[in-house]
């Protein structure tokens, strides 16, 4: 493959590249035959696997003494916690919690929640597409801290919520495995009956592969945010955005006064849709989105951005989210790229 045809990936916050630990992890848990359900050696081996992610995780999240409740993903962990409740919520929140709540929570221009009754809300602790950070009022409900976990420093035992939800491959981990953590001595009623796995929480044998790919890249995400690979990621964000903001002067980057993570750019420009923007450089060999990754592979407007005033510009918005791998080559190739597209859009225009 050639430099010039060689794609380039900058679509961390749809999922992240899987982690060589993963990797070898997931191919070591292939070798045992037993169910973790087994009382007999092969058993107890599988079971042992399962625990031993479960306090890789715990402790990458800052969760120990929590309850981890290994799912299918972060959208079936809102479920197990949201389903049934009543909570409220900000129309920020990703579809996997908006779906379970009502969505009255008021958002300001910033991108911020102001939650009056804790004890009944819900507040993701990232946006997916923007990257703005809440700060998360004590006695939460539940908090998706899907974005949030592997690239900032976090501790769920002092984030104040009850619940969170997470997803193993938004840090480098597998597909198709996530986690509801529960304060120790909660509980929630279980949308999946059957054999009582996951202290009767969630039945259904254990995803052995998965959860072992999932403890390994937690344990590896800690490494590098103690590392500090985050705070270069977030040097390169901000080359990325200044190479932008020189090139095209009614560029717009979303939450770009606030706090948000250290890899994601929100980018609007008035008039150019998000959807064109993204075939454009699809085309140029660079993966970027319009926003969240589960809409079935379909670009809508963003209600994100629509709920923070944006108007017609919530149609105008891709993201650009990059990790630890991205190189400074990488970003500025996608800025001559993406500008270039620019100059064409306003040559047509003129």
């Amino acid at each position: 493959m050639t430099k010039s045809t060689q794609r380039i990936y900058l679509d961390w916050n749809a999922t992240a590249p899987l982690r060589n630990e993963a990797r070898e992890a997931m191919l070591d848990a292939m070798e045992l035959v037993g169910n973790p359900s087994s009382v007999h050696a092969e058993g107890r081996a599988a079971k042992r696997l399962v625990e031993q992610a479960r306090a890789q995780v715990a402790s990458a999240l800052g969760a120990e003494g929590a309850d981890i409740v290994f799912t299918s993903g972060a959208t079936e962990a809102a479920a197990l916690a949201l389903a049934g409740r009543g909570l409220v919520g900000a129309p920020i929140e990703h579809d996997a919690v908006s779906s379970w709540v009502d969505p009255v929570l008021p958002v300001t221009p910033e991108g911020l929640v102001d939650v009056e009754e804790p004890a009944r809300s819900t507040l993701q602790l990232a946006n997916s597409e923007t990257g703005i950070l809440q700060t998360l009022p004590e006695g939460l409900a539940v908090s998706d801290m899907t974005q949030a976990f592997g690239k900032i420093p976090l501790a769920c035992n002092w984030s104040g919520c009850d619940m969170a939800l997470v997803s193993a491959h938004k840090l480098g981990g597998p597909k198709g495995v996530g986690a509801l953590v529960l304060r120790r001595g909660l509980d929630v009623d279980p949308r999946i009956l059957g054999g009582g796995q996951e202290m009767g929480r969630r039945s259904g044998t254990e995803n052995l592969i998965g959860i072992a790919g999932f403890g390994a890249a937690a344990t590896a995400s800690q490494r590098d945010l103690e590392a500090g690979a985050w705070e270069r990621v977030e040097k390169l964000r901000n080359i990325l955005e200044k190479a932008l903001e020189s090139s095209a002067k009614d560029i717009i980057f979303v939450g770009k006064g606030a706090r948000r993570l250290p890899n994601t750019s929100c980018i609007v420009v008035p008039g150019w849709r998000g959807e064109t923007q993204v075939m454009q450089m699809d085309l140029a060999s660079f993966a970027i989105s319009a926003g969240s990754a589960c809409s079935s592979g379909k670009v809508k407007e963003s209600r994100v951005l629509r709920a923070m005033g944006l108007g017609d510009g919530a149609a105008c918005a891709i993201r650009v989210s990059i990790g630890p791998d991205t190189t400074e080559d990488e970003v500025m190739r996608f800025a001559e790229a993406w500008s270039a597209a620019y100059r064409k859009r306003i040559a047509r225009a003129g």
